[in-house]
């Protein structure tokens, strides 16, 4: 079997891709150096140099005989130029010495009206002379000139800047590839401790825009997951904890009703079984609260006096009044069910623990309405607000109290809030109580 191909890292993955741009950005500006200005240099320069010669040929020819060593010692000092009388003319020799030479070649046959060749020959202080014949006064003249006076060299001009910016490149390629790596090789290695059931560190939010907004998400993303594993936690400790008191009560009482029958005993037979019936429910409740519903806009006012209904036989049972206070024009976007489940348990959780008078209002905010259930019982610290949505939490951290009450109520609100993106909250009341709120989007266009 072949073994799988490894994938390069995205490190090196970027460093490939940012050197091809760079050296195919060298490689563009490199050329347009090369045919915009080399080029053309070269051509001028060698079109002057090819008058000069021809200039020089033809002034020799028109000097006197005794003014002529004069006139060439001025050539040869100042313009690196020789003239030889009655010189043959050169044969095409191969002789090629880059672009310089081809167009003076070229400007040479331009002014001579035939193909001219260069032939090469050392002086005596071992300089190299590049030499050609011109029609001067009817006869030969050669013309030389020292190849040193060609000292530019645009293609080196262009080598050896490219093999400097290349090597250059490489560096600043790799530099910046590991850069651009480095937080996306943080957020796998995090990401991966996360994978493991390992709570990672909080990634740092800095960097660009995108990476600070990636590295936020994530941490809130491992903070809930935390917190979904220590309420799954809880959770189990929990359901544990309170089967076991109505499993104990239901041993004994089938232990006593093998000895002797008492209606007494099967009614809290039922009522054990009720007990854990309702706790099972409320279980099922949480999971549910997982599946969303899709969203609808519905009249706030209307729907909160139909909940407030459904709860009048309970707070006349509790001894508490319940009130709305909302104003008509209310309209929201949210799911009706989810919605009334939140509701409804923040409802019963007053009813349970605050009964007196209770209060059910919709207040609309900046981008959204806060619908929350005001009661005037005891309040809660500040470090118990944010227990308050674990799972069998109580006030004190004591587990157990009436039948039915499991602890699970405000966790099903936390639950539902986050699966529709809702905000929910605790705190205390300005003159004593609590205020339970959650927070969900207006409807558009109010």
């Amino acid at each position: 079997m072949d073994a799988p191909r490894r994938v390069p890292g995205l490190a090196r993955q970027n460093a490939r891709w940012l050197a091809a741009l760079f050296i195919a950005l060298e490689l563009v500006t490199a050329a347009g150096a090369l045919g915009f200005i080399f080029l053309p240099m070269a051509r001028r320069a060698a079109d002057d140099l090819a008058g000069l010669m021809v200039l020089a040929a033809q002034t020799w020819s028109e000097l006197p005989p005794d003014t002529r060593p004069v006139f060439e010692a001025e050539l040869s000092q100042s313009h690196q130029i020789a003239l030889r009388p009655g010189m043959q003319v050169p044969p095409d020799t191969g002789l090629r010495h880059g672009p310089y030479l081809l167009f003076l070649e070229r400007a040479l046959a331009q002014r001579t009206g035939r193909e001219v060749f260069f032939q090469s020959e050392r002086s005596v202080d071992g300089r190299l002379w590049l030499w050609t014949v011109v029609d001067s006064g009817g006869r030969s003249m050669g013309v030389g000139f020292a190849e040193d006076r060609m000292k530019t060299r645009p293609l080196g001009a262009l080598v050896l800047p490219f093999a400097i910016g290349l090597a250059l490149v490489l560096l600043l390629s790799w530099w910046l590839a590991r850069r651009i790596a480095e937080p996306v090789a943080r957020f796998e290695a995090a990401a991966a401790e996360l994978a493991r059931g390992d709570s990672p560190e909080p990634l740092p939010e800095t960097g660009p825009r995108e990476l600070a907004d990636l590295a936020r998400h994530f941490n809130e993303m491992a903070r809930r997951v935390r917190e979904l594993l220590d309420a799954r936690t809880t959770l189990f400790a929990g359901v544990s904890h309170d089967l076991r008191t109505p499993l104990a009560r239901m041993r004994l009482a089938l232990e006593m009703l093998s000895l002797r029958p008492d209606p007494a005993l099967i009614t809290r037979l039922e009522r054990d079984i009720e007990e854990m019936n309702a706790l099972i429910g409320q279980m099922l409740e949480i999971s549910r609260g997982l599946n969303t519903e899709a969203p609808a806009e519905f009249e706030l006012c209307a729907w909160l006096h139909e909940r407030a209904q459904a709860h009048a036989d309970a707070a006349l049972a509790a001894g508490s009044t319940l009130r709305v206070d909302c104003h008509d024009t209310l309209r929201v976007r949210a799911a009706p069910g989810a919605l009334g489940r939140v509701v409804d348990n923040l409802v019963n959780n007053a009813l349970r623990y605050a009964p007196g008078p209770i209060e059910l209002s919709a207040r609309s905010q900046s981008g959204g309405v806060r619908i929350a259930v005001l009661d005037r019982g005891p309040s809660l610290a500040p470090d118990q607000l944010a227990l308050a949505f674990r799972p069998f939490h109580r006030a004190g951290g004591a587990a157990g109290g009436e039948a039915g009450a499991f602890g699970l109520g405000l966790a099903i609100v936390q639950q539902l809030a986050r699966a529709n993106g809702w905000d929910v909250g605790l705190a205390p009341r300005e003159g004593g109580g609590l205020q339970a709120w959650v927070d969900v989007p207006a409807a558009p266009g109010r």
